[in-house]
């Protein structure tokens, strides 16, 4: 894992450019997400100090939203929908599948760093259940060999 605090100066120029702005730690903790790939543990002293909030409140955000992640991302982001139509269409047994394939629970990351799984409740392809997005592309219509196939291509990748 690298150096985390060699992202105290982007972690800086953030703070300094929404300081004092109302509302200023969703874009902060966004802006820093989108900069490095995730939130740094060593982020949350910095922003609480300079919002004037305490730390716990800080946590309790990032906790909160679940596409704030506290770890480096894996190379490829999986997003099933759990929604009723995808449910309905058998996107519970595509988790299951996932699940026991890449031995990880609905928010974890493969072994090996190559897929992260995040379940979503809706991805707008009711239509076209069971869906998922892989890497902010939509799948549609997934069954369990094409999932299979998929993440053929991701461990291709690594």
């Amino acid at each position: 894992m690298p150096d985390e605090t060699l992202h105290l100066p982007l972690i800086h120029t953030l703070l300094e450019r929404h300081k004092g702005s109302p509302g200023a730690l969703l874009p902060i903790l966004h802006e820093i997400q989108e900069g490095l790939g995730y939130i740094p543990d060593l982020a949350v002293p910095e922003i609480a100090h300079a919002l004037n909030q305490s730390q716990a409140e800080v946590r309790g955000v990032i906790s909160f939203y679940h596409d704030f992640r506290t770890a480096p991302p894996a190379r490829h982001i999986l997003r099933l929908c759990r929604a009723e139509s995808c449910q309905s269409h058998g996107s519970e047994q595509l988790a299951a599948h996932l699940r026991e394939r890449l031995q990880l629970d609905d928010h974890g990351s493969s072994a090996d760093g190559s897929i992260s799984l995040r379940p979503v409740y809706c991805l707008g392809a009711c239509a076209c259940s069971p869906a998922l997005e892989l890497d902010g592309q939509l799948h549609a219509r997934v069954s369990a060999e094409r999932l299979d196939a998929l993440l053929a291509t991701c461990r291709e990748d690594a």
